[in-house]
């Protein structure tokens, strides 16, 4: 959802339909729980978002019963990033350039299942100008594995650049898997400069560690 009128509509129905069953059974209805839905800004155009007014259109929709929502991906999904590494840049004439990076699909499978949309760039010149229109492809060896289709970067990205896509805090790492028998990378929370190892990067070992032989 990125239209908060629509969330005060929905609420209003909510609110309307615990009025009749109060009405029809003179059982109180003291708890309404709203879900989830608020979206999250993956992509330039998306409109901006913000939680707090979110939980004041419920609020001011919902005035004498407790609320509960859910907004999961609008605070989780913008609280992480995920941090490629360019392996090799391939430009076709006249079709694309491609950007392969070290993950892809195994990592983030959400642009493959369903055509979700991300933006990219390169942390150390994300100030700087993005010219190139390229598609930043995965290692796996499919023909679907493309993180960001029409992916705008600086014209000098080369072998070995750091390139990011943002707001995969939810559905990131949640989704992975070892596709293609591709390790699963680490996490790491950064607050303040400072940076915690929180689930270690996947080794061969790793893979090979439920085979029985």
């Amino acid at each position: 959802m990125f239209r908060l009128d629509s969330c005060a509509k929905a609420a209003g129905v909510v609110v309307e339909f615990a009025n009749a069953c109060e009405r029809e059974t003179g059982a109180r209805v003291p708890v309404l729980n709203l879900g989830g839905g608020l979206g999250a800004r993956y992509l330039a155009e998306d409109p901006p978002l913000s939680v707090a007014e979110y939980a004041q259109v419920l609020h001011d929709a919902v005035t004498d019963r407790t609320v509960m929502v859910e907004p999961g991906r609008a605070i989780a999904g913008t609280a992480g990033i995920t941090v490629y590494r360019v392996g090799t840049i391939k430009e076709i004439p006249g079709v694309a350039t491609y950007v392969a990076v070290d993950g892809g699909m195994s990592d983030n499978p959400r642009p493959v299942l369903y055509g979700a949309g991300y933006e990219a760039y390169l942390p150390d010149r994300i100030e700087g100008e993005r010219p190139l229109v390229a598609s930043i492809a995965g290692k796996h060896c499919e023909q679907g594995d493309v993180i960001v289709t029409d992916a705008r970067l600086p014209a000098d990205v080369a072998d070995g650049d750091l390139l990011v896509t943002p707001v995969t805090g939810a559905y990131g790492y949640a989704m992975a898997s070892n596709y293609n028998k591709v390790p699963r990378p680490a996490v790491v929370f950064v607050r303040s400069g400072e940076s915690r190892l929180v689930i270690r990067r996947e080794t061969a070992d790793d893979l090979v560690g439920l085979d029985a032989v």
